[in-house]
């Protein structure tokens, strides 16, 4: 399809997939980029998976891609679509198999000149001090009643058993615990690969970055945020459910794949396999997601205090003293039972948010009193030679894309290509050239990594700016890099 006589430019930043583009679609597609972004985005065949996710049943309003889009399984990866509660379906696909992968950010009293001697010596001790790569397993060995604990508190397990502060609660998305976890949709096979692996990074995209502020764009929010001064050091997390996850996830998959026949649901492409949000499969999805959210929150909670305390090791003053308080933890891979307004009425849909971030404006209920008045933290990472960015959730999210943006740089190059594009040992030497450590647990990680296999982040969030969907706060810039 020559989707250049397609699109249809409803502005600067925003380009929509008519309803009549292809049969079956019951809503339009929408996709925030810039001109400049839109010739790869075409070309990464990936317009067809957002027309795709228009077909779903129940969808309510349209079919989005964030700027970060990229081609993934099913959904698009920076793809939302809201799915009605009542009549609508739920997909994995549109959740992706890391469950709540998502990106949390400490901020601390220190300055840059504070810690630019130590830098190798922080990233060292973390990577000595938080288990990190494919398969890793972690410090812990739980039993099968601390795991269910763990699905079904969340985060207050990890503060209740020392791994944290109470007020952590307040500052992560959901409290930290997703509701209506159903541990008996558990597999064994999934059980088994989750209990060695909470509190472990990972590998892939997930990382560590110790940070420093570089701009201030809004220093009243920022000071809101505990952002106060460039130069400030911040230390950003990125990780989520494991090889636990990923199990949940290709145990569903199998089950909707042969379910979505039963309920005479036909679908463009199989890998958007779904079932009703009211039917036994979709609650045991969604029961056994929440789950895994939990374990994903969790892990972030048990990687943050380690991180706390390798700071305190190499520095000496204790965490509180060094003022490391969370800022925010947000999910990028979830679907949420949200209310919304729908043309002038309240309604409870389900929000598919894969490689996507919620976004929601001051006055929301579900943001914490420290945010009610300013909105929500939004934490978009980038690659490890750039920056990243902290903004804050708009009234025009919540209006035009269900409370939600982008959620990082997103790649535009696949793993394979990068590998056989880049040599680790030549990033290594460039970023360490440009006052940048970075570490990881494999040279093949770093090279899949690479600065250059992912978008300009600065582009991407330029768009999530100009189109009203979140706007920028502050950005940082990495000092030290520790990859799974």
């Amino acid at each position: 399809m020559d989707w250049k006589q397609v699109l249809e430019r409803e502005s600067d930043v925003v380009w929509v997939i008519p309803k009549s583009t292809r049969e079956g679609m019951l809503t339009r597609g929408r996709i925030y980029a810039s001109e400049e972004m839109m010739g790869p985005i075409i070309r990464d065949n990936v317009l067809d998976q957002v027309a795709n996710v228009a077909t779903l049943p129940g969808i309510v309003g349209d079919s989005l891609a964030m700027p970060d889009i990229h081609f993934g399984y099913g959904f698009p990866i920076g793809g939302v679509a809201a799915t009605d509660m009542e009549d609508g379906v739920v997909s994995p696909g549109g959740v992706g198999y890391d469950i709540n992968c998502g990106v949390r950010l400490l901020r601390t009293d220190l300055d840059a000149s504070d810690v630019e001697g130590n830098v190798r010596d922080l990233v060292d001790t973390m990577f000595a001090n938080v288990p990190s790569g494919l398969g890793s397993k972690g410090k812990l060995r739980l039993s099968d009643r601390e795991l269910d604990e763990v699905m079904t508190e969340g985060v207050e397990w990890a503060v209740r058993e020392g791994y944290g502060w109470e007020k952590d609660l307040d500052h992560t998305e959901d409290g930290g615990s997703m509701p209506g976890a159903l541990t008996e949709h558990i597999s064994d096979r999934a059980r088994k690969r989750g209990k060695p692996q909470l509190g472990t990074l990972g590998a892939g995209n997930h990382f560590l970055e110790i940070q420093k502020v570089d701009r201030i764009f809004e220093p009243e929010t920022a000071k809101a945020f505990g952002i106060e001064r460039e130069g400030q050091i911040t230390v950003m997390i990125h990780t989520g459910s494991r090889g636990f996850g990923h199990q949940v996830c290709s145990d569903h998959l199998r089950v909707m794949e042969t379910a979505v026949k039963q309920y005479g649901i036909k679908l463009p492409d199989r890998q958007l396999a779904c079932v009703p949000v009211d039917s036994p499969e979709g609650e045991g999805y969604i029961g056994a997601m929440a789950a895994a959210a939990n374990f994903a929150w969790t892990n972030r909670q048990m990687i943050m205090h380690w991180v706390r305390e390798s700071f305190s090791d190499v520095l000496g003053p204790s965490p509180e003293d060094l003022g490391m308080d969370l800022v925010y933890d947000l999910a990028h891979n979830i679907a949420k039972k949200e209310e919304h307004q729908v043309e002038g009425q309240r309604r409870r849909l389900l929000v598919h948010r894969k490689g996507a971030t919620r976004a929601f404006p001051a006055g929301r209920p579900e943001l914490s009193a420290d945010y009610a008045e300013v909105g929500q933290p939004v934490i978009i990472p980038g690659d490890m030679g750039s920056a990243s960015y902290l903004l804050v959730g708009t009234q025009q999210a919540m209006d035009d894309t269900w409370g939600s943006t982008c959620h990082g740089a997103g790649r535009r190059m696949s793993r394979t290509k990068s590998v056989k594009t880049f040599r680790a040992e030549r990033i290594v030497k460039d970023l360490g050239n440009r006052g940048i450590y970075v570490r990881g647990e494999s040279m093949k990680v770093l090279a899949e990594e690479a600065p250059d296999a992912y978008k300009d982040i600065d582009q991407v969030v330029d768009v999530t700016h100009r189109g009203g969907i979140s706007k920028k706060v502050a950005r940082l810039v990495p000092m030290g890099v520790m990859k799974g």
